[in-house]
């Protein structure tokens, strides 16, 4: 698929997923998403800037929530009428599940949302230039002030 603006080949979607699923950048693959369990703010090769403005990873929240849902949807009622497991104990495995696994899909969730906003607008914002740093230093900062 070409892209009308740029004219170059668009990045498919299954390609753009694959990079996000290994919690890497969603336009180049190369570099990680995170450091430990924060989320580093922009592509050191690319320069795709992975911060955007508040509020953009709000849609992370609906992928994380949607999958714990449905996964629990489908286990709950195999598990309970499988006769695998009573009411009680299936309750307290929900429990636990619904809250270790969205902390652990948390960083996953991101990666996707950015993912489908790279596929869905390829010339989204890098306001950061290939191979900056990702914060500025002290001294560049006290220099403007």
């Amino acid at each position: 698929m070409v892209d009308d603006d740029a004219g170059k080949p668009r990045e498919s979607l299954g390609r753009i997923l694959t990079r996000a699923v290994r919690l890497r950048c969603p336009a180049c693959g190369h570099e990680r998403l995170y450091s430990g369990w924060a989320m580093r703010r922009s592509c050191p090769k690319c320069g795709l800037n992975w911060q955007r403005e508040p509020g953009f990873y709000l849609g992370s929240i609906y992928i994380n929530y949607g999958l714990t849902a449905l996964l629990l949807a489908i286990v709950y009622p195999l598990l309970l009428f499988g006769g695998w497991a009573s009411n009680q104990q299936l309750l307290a495995g929900a429990l636990v599940f619904c809250l270790i696994f969205p902390i652990w899909f948390h960083r996953y969730a991101r990666s996707l949302w950015l993912a489908f906003d790279v596929w869905l607008d390829p010339d989204s914002p890098r306001s950061l230039s290939p191979g900056s740093d990702e914060r500025p230093n002290s001294r560049e900062q006290s220099a403007g002030d």
